[in-house]
Order: structure tokens, then C-alpha cells, then sequence
């Protein structure tokens, strides 16, 4: 555990500094466990370094069973899916992957796991039926209906497409999933496959999420059920006016050309519909979204009684945001409950629950300049707000009616952990339930105030236990203490905690940071400093958090660097004051943030002030290359890894919330473009990128390639052939790692 350390303050060029002083040694996360120096081609080798760290996290609707997904001893990224009784405490494998069929992924279902971050091979994804007896399993384009009971394994006869985004009903009588951009359900008491939209090809997907949704919204899927099965509301969208890029995916063994319909800034998005469509007679109704075509449809959510939706309507630029409903019997007309409306933007979030014991509904705002939570009526009439402070609510967990009880994540103790709480449907002080210093991240079953606690700190790689609903611990899902036989062990004697503090931004805000000190700490020394960056919006890199990126931070400190992160202004967590600095002006406020980190860091009689270099990935990669353009006198080396570099080139959704359009910003775009500093470049850097990047295209590197050329500058370069934004792969990642450890070495040891 982290202790509480009583900081020294450190005054040096009008920067607070608040850590644990400068003679500090670099603190051990796992005294007394084994010191054998961490290698690169170790970090991401099976088995996983953070030992059992289950994924897909479950309780089965009754309560008995916890369910997860696990990876191997000998290929940590192929899950089996494993349960425990919950009454005995006894952890089994529930089910093989090898019984499932294996093949290639459609290109559509590739992409999707893109967007949801899912990597690995076996069972990626199950659905518990309502009745705890059978659990669905999507497994390469196929589906399963798996009975625990008698191990039968069904294979669904969906036809010869490839089914995606398959969802078991709300009472478990059908499967739904989408295929050749078409909705279809099986009826699994009939054995009966229903097509239920039609129209689906080219540019007409229905019950699909388009790029944007999934990519930026965390709206993955196209499609909800009614709560009694008799319905199904979709999205029907047109992707025919956005713009069709042709783009080469260089692989190893040759090139491949991708269409993709990109929608970039200040570009035409789909055209989105929304439909309801009955399942016993067919028949679709299509909702009044509004004479305004070009808008957002971010999220759609069910009233309890099947014969209401809503669905949260957003303006193109983001800065409106309205919770409407419908009768479905009457889709021509809607009702606006309520609206948030900001000078900047609008923050979306998945808070929105309807009480099924009242008419009553809660609702997430940053209406106070903080994320809280709020109580309406059924007519959008504001009741209470249930939290207030300075500090942000995360998301809500769980409601418990019967008990009259709220559950939610949230940073009211520190914003350096996310902890537990719960609160009184009637107001009252928020209760912490969450014990251990950290993030915590609970998981409950669907109808009873008892979850799954996810904890990870940076003394303490995921463990997963079962808690009541007053937050006592019932029982060890998965313990993975790091001692004797677990896969950090032998490294572990070496793993060092950071510093945490604080410096102030030039408006007088607070910036966090956290500083790794090296192996063997000698404060008369001066260290070269590598600051790892990412620096945008809805991301927070300064947390008291176990992360696989910090594997590389743990190896480089054994070669003698210090480690440094700030989270500048822009990033999440600290309400909309320090989130909308950066608002029509991306790179400027974050670069001067971290230029004030370096300047605090030169204040430290160890730091090596000519030695420092910074490092990032995607907004960081563009942040690395900011900073080394417009600040050189602070950063000798950078590293920028698929770095967007003119906002001009990425998605309208992303750019346009916090830019604006170009047509109406367009001062602001070229100042926010990489290109134009590039005359500020006087050497050291790093680029590297996927060339089957579809999130961050690869012209956005090329770009800057050209520019420093036809400049005469000299740089470095390293491509991935067939890699996607997410650089994934064992030999993929200690290749990059390597190239990146030996640049370093090369510009900031000397």
C-alpha cells in the first residue's frame, strides 16, 4: 500500500510542489520478493506478469455463481470461461474454448473489437439468461446456448452470415444479433430464425452502431429490447453522403486497399433514424427525431413498462444535449424531459436510470461544474440533487429500490482513486464502502445489492473479490496475492512506487503528478528523466492504478531514469473548469502544463535538466511531438507513437466537441496542426505508427514525414506492418519496446 506521506512544499519559479522531499528513496512496492532485473521480451510474454487477472466479469442472475473469462498459463490472451460457487468458495473451468469452433473474424466484427478494446482469442464475450440456467457465447461469426447444468453446448442455426453483437432477451426466449447489416432474432423455444429488417447493404446498416458511436460515445451496439420482449428499438443509419477513403493496410505480405466511410471534421456523419419493430407482427415504427438531420443519437434506454423509450438527442456541436420520450404507439410525438446545454461541450455518460418502483428517473449532470447525480419526475421536474462538492461522481453502479439505496464510483476521497459509495435515494451523506487504497471498480447482479469489487492499485496487480451490499467482504474470487510461484514474484523485489504531488498551472489550478525515482536512488546523482505523456480529454494517467504501460516505466527505471507524469489541464476527472481550458484551442494550455512540470522537475537537485525527454501515444504521440516543436529548449528526445497531427484528419465527433468545425475554427485548427511547428524541431526524435491504422490514419504520420523532410530535418522512424492503433501482439510490443529503450539510451544517457 501507498502510506500517506507528509509532503514537503518546494517554492522554485512560482511553482507549489508538494511531495516527499528530495533525500527520499525510491519506495519498493514488494518488499522482500525476488530482484531479478525485468527484460523487455518479459513484460507481455505468457504468463501475464499481473498473474490471473480475469476479464469479463459476472454474477449469474440468481447469485450463485460468479463467471469470468481467463487466459492461460501458455497463451495469456486465449480465455476459457471459469466460475465459483458462491455458496463453497470452489473456482472450476465452466467451459473449454477449444469446444467452440475457431475461425477467421468478419472485417466488421474485427473493427468492433477495435472500438471496444477486446483482444484474444477463445471466449471473448457470454450472456447470462434471465433464469441463471443457460449462458449465450458468440464465438467466430457463430452462436452458442451453453447449459451449465449438463454441459450441452448448441450450436444456433443463424444462417450462413457472420453474427455480431448478439444479445440474449430480456427474458431469455430469443437471441437477437445482426448480420449482413440486417436484425434478425432466433426464437429458441421455436428454433426459429426471424429477419426482422431488410433494406440492410452498402450504406444502409441497421441495428448497427456507426464509427462515431462506437468510437467515441461508448455507444457500441444499434439495438435495445423492450423489457418485455415485445419489442426492439433500432438505429437505422446511412453512411451514403460520409466521406469513402481509400486507404492502404501494409501488411507483411502485402497491401491491402480498405474502403472505410471516414467522417471527418467539419464533414457529413450519417444519417441516423430510429425505428421500433414488433416482433409479433413485424411491423416497424420510425420515431420524430426532428426537422435537423445532421445530429447525434448517442443513447437509447427503455422505460420499465415496454411502452415508453427515450433517447438522448445531441446538436452537432455538442453544446445541447436532451433526454426525450416516446410513446411507442404515438412515435410522431416526443416529450423533452430535460436539457444541459454548455458554452464548450456537453460530457455524455450511461447514468441515465428509470425507477421501476416509482415513475421517478435519475440522471448524471456537470450542470454544477462537477459530474453529480440528480433525482427528476416523470416530467423532467428536478427533485434533488443527491451529490454535490467538488469532486466527480464516476458512473452509477447499481440502484437498490427495496432499499431505497444508490451505488456509485467516484473521486469524493481523492482524485488519485476511484472508490465505492453508496447514498439514499432520499438524499444524504455519500457512505464509502470501498476499503483499500486505489481504484475499485464494482460489478453487480442484476437484482441484489451484491457485487464483484475489481481492485488494482500500484502495490497491487487486479484482484477480484465478492462483497454485500454494506461492502463486507464475502469471499476471494481471485486473491492474486504476488508471493512465492506468482509471475511477478521474481521481479518484484525491484518495483518501485512514485511520488505523488502537486505543482499549479498558470491560472493557479492544481496539476497532479507522480515520479518514479530509479533502482538504488542516490539523491547526489542527476538522473535523465523520460516524462510519459498522454494528455487528453476523458483520460487520467496520474492514479494510484495498476497499468501494463507502466511495465516499460518499471524497466526503465532500472536503467537508471526517473519517470514523470502530470495530468495537464484538459484531462478527466476534475470538472469542467480544468477540462474546458483546452476548448477551440487543443495544444496549447496541455503543452504549457507540461512545460511547467519540466520546469519543476529542474528544481530537483538530481534531475539531469539537459537530459529530459517525453514520450506518448496517440493524443500523447500528438502531445510528444507538440511539445518538442514548441518547447525544445525543455525536451532534448521525444517519442510520438501514431500521433493525429493535424485535426483535420480525425473524426467529427472527437475533434468537433472540443474544436469546433474548421469552417468555423479555422485559426484554431491551424494552430492546433503539429505542421506548423515543425520549423521549431532541432533534433531527437522518435515517430513510429500501425500501418493498418483505421483510427488514426496513417497520413497523419506521413504528413509529418514529408514536412520534415522538405525542411532537411533528420528524424527516426519505425512502422508496424499489419498493426492497428492498439500496437497489439507479444512480438509486436517488445520489438516497439526495444526500439524505444535503445533510442532513449542513444539521447538521454549522454
Amino acid at each position: 500500500m501507498i502510506k500517506n506521506w507528509l509532503g514537503t512544499v518546494l517554492m522554485s519559479s512560482g511553482l507549489l510542489a508538494v511531495g516527499f522531499g528530495n533525500q527520499a528513496l525510491a519506495a519498493q512496492a514488494f518488499p522482500g520478493a525476488g530482484t531479478a532485473p525485468l527484460a523487455i521480451e518479459r513484460m507481455y510474454a505468457s504468463p501475464a506478469l499481473a498473474g490471473t487477472s480475469p476479464r469479463g466479469l459476472s454474477l449469474s442472475p440468481d447469485g450463485k455463481r460468479v463467471t469470468y473469462l481467463a487466459g492461460r498459463a501458455d497463451n495469456q490472451h486465449f480465455y476459457d470461461l471459469w466460475q465459483m460457487d458462491v455458496a463453497s468458495g470452489k473456482v472450476s473451468l465452466l467451459l473449454d474454448a477449444d469446444k467452440l469452433a475457431a475461425g477467421e473474424l468478419s472485417d466488421e466484427e474485427k473493427a468492433r473489437r477495435e472500438r471496444k478494446r477486446i483482444y484474444g482469442q477463445g471466449i471473448m464475450e457470454y450472456f447470462w439468461a434471465d433464469d441463471s440456467q443457460a449462458l449465450l457465447i458468440p464465438a467466430a461469426g457463430k452462436l452458442y446456448y451453453f447449459t451449465p447444468a449438463n454441459g450441452e453446448v448448441r450450436l444456433l442455426a443463424t444462417g450462413e452470415g457472420f453474427a455480431t453483437d448478439a444479445k440474449l432477451s430480456p427474458k431469455g426466449h430469443y437471441v437477437s444479433f445482426v448480420s449482413e447489416q440486417n436484425l434478425f432474432v432466433f426464437d429458441l423455444l421455436q428454433n426459429k430464425l426471424l429477419q426482422l429488417t431488410r433494406d440492410g447493404g452498402g450504406a444502409i446498416k441497421n441495428a448497427m452502431a456507426e464509427f462515431v458511436a462506437q468510437e467515441e460515445m461508448d455507444r457500441m451496439t444499434g439495438y435495445w429490447w423492450a423489457p418485455d420482449e415485445s419489442a426492439i428499438a433500432f438505429t437505422r443509419i446511412d453512411e451514403s453522403g460520409v466521406e469513402l477513403v481509400t486507404r492502404n493496410e501494409i501488411y507483411a505480405d502485402g497491401i491491402k486497399l480498405t474502403e472505410q466511410r471516414y467522417p471527418y471534421a467539419g464533414k457529413a456523419n450519417v444519417e441516423i433514424a430510429l425505428g421500433v419493430v414488433a416482433l409479433a407482427s413485424g411491423n416497424i415504427s420510425w420515431v420524430a427525431l426532428g426537422q435537423d438531420k445532421d445530429i447525434y443519437l448517442p443513447r437509447v434506454d427503455w422505460l420499465p413498462d415496454s411502452k415508453q423509450l427515450s433517447f438522448q438527442w445531441q446538436s452537432r456541436n455538442q453544446q445541447r444535449l436532451e433526454l426525450r420520450k416516446v410513446a411507442i404507439n404515438q412515435p410522431d410525438s416526443s416529450t423533452l424531459l430535460l436539457a444541459e446545454t454548455s458554452k464548450a461541450w456537453v460530457n455524455l455518460n450511461n447514468d441515465l436510470h428509470f425507477l421501476k418502483q416509482s415513475s421517478d428517473f435519475l440522471w448524471a449532470s456537470e450542470r454544477d461544474g462537477f459530474k453529480h447525480l440528480y433525482l427528476f419526475d416523470e416530467h423532467g421536474k428536478l427533485k434533488s440533487q443527491l451529490t454535490q462538492g467538488n469532486w466527480a461522481v464516476d458512473e452509477v453502479e447499481f440502484v437498490d429500490e427495496q432499499a431505497g439505496m444508490v451505488y456509485f464510483s467516484g473521486r469524493m476521497d481523492k482524485v488519485t482513486e476511484k472508490h465505492h459509495y453508496r447514498i439514499g435515494l432520499k438524499g444524504g451523506t455519500p457512505e464509502r464502502l470501498s476499503q483499500e487504497a486505489g481504484m475499485h471498480d464494482p460489478v453487480f447482479a442484476d437484482d441484489k445489492a451484491v457485487y464483484l469489487d475489481y481492485f488494482n492499485s500500484l502495490s497491487q496487480p487486479p484482484q477480484i473479490s465478492l462483497h454485500d451490499g454494506n461492502g463486507k467482504r464475502l469471499a476471494w474470487v481471485e486473491e492474486n496475492a504476488v508471493k512465492a510461484g506468482h509471475p511477478l514474484y521474481p521481479f518484484a523485489g525491484l518495483w518501485q512506487l512514485p511520488e505523488f504531488g502537486t505543482i499549479k498551472a498558470d491560472d493557479g489550478q492544481a496539476l497532479h503528478y507522480r515520479l518514479f525515482k530509479p533502482v538504488d536512488f542516490d539523491a547526489s546523482k542527476r538522473y535523465p528523466v523520460l516524462v510519459r505523456v498522454y494528455g487528453g480529454p476523458h483520460a487520467q494517467m496520474v492514479v494510484n492504478s495498476w497499468n501494463e504501460q507502466d511495465y516499460f516505466t518499471q524497466y526503465l527505471l532500472q536503467q537508471g531514469y526517473l519517470v514523470f507524469q502530470l495530468d495537464n489541464r484538459g484531462s478527466a476527472h476534475r470538472g469542467t473548469r480544468f477540462e474546458q481550458v483546452i476548448y477551440r484551442n487543443m495544444g496549447d494550455a496541455e503543452v504549457r502544463d507540461q512545460v511547467a512540470g519540466v520546469d519543476y522537475l529542474r528544481t530537483l537537485p538530481f534531475v539531469a535538466g539537459d537530459r529530459i525527454g517525453i514520450f506518448g501515444h496517440s493524443y500523447g504521440g500528438y502531445m510528444a511531438l507538440m511539445s518538442l516543436f514548441k518547447a525544445p529548449e525543455h525536451f532534448k528526445a521525444a517519442i510520438s507513437g501514431a500521433p493525429v497531427t493535424d485535426w483535420r484528419l480525425y473524426d467529427s465527433h472527437y475533434t468537433e466537441r472540443y474544436m469546433g468545425t474548421p469552417q468555423d475554427n479555422e485559426a484554431g485548427y491551424d494552430a492546433a496542426s503539429v505542421l506548423p511547428h515543425v520549423a521549431g524541431y532541432q533534433g531527437g526524435l522518435l515517430m513510429y505508427h500501425g500501418m493498418a491504422d483505421d483510427n488514426v490514419l496513417f497520413e497523419n504520420s506521413t504528413r509529418v514525414f514529408k514536412e520534415l523532410q522538405d525542411q532537411g530535418k533528420l528524424f527516426q522512424l519505425m512502422t508496424y506492418p499489419g498493426s492497428k492503433h492498439s500496437m497489439r501482439g507479444d512480438k509486436v510490443r517488445a520489438h516497439l519496446y526495444l526500439t524505444l529503450a535503445d533510442f532513449l539510451d542513444r539521447e538521454l544517457k549522454h
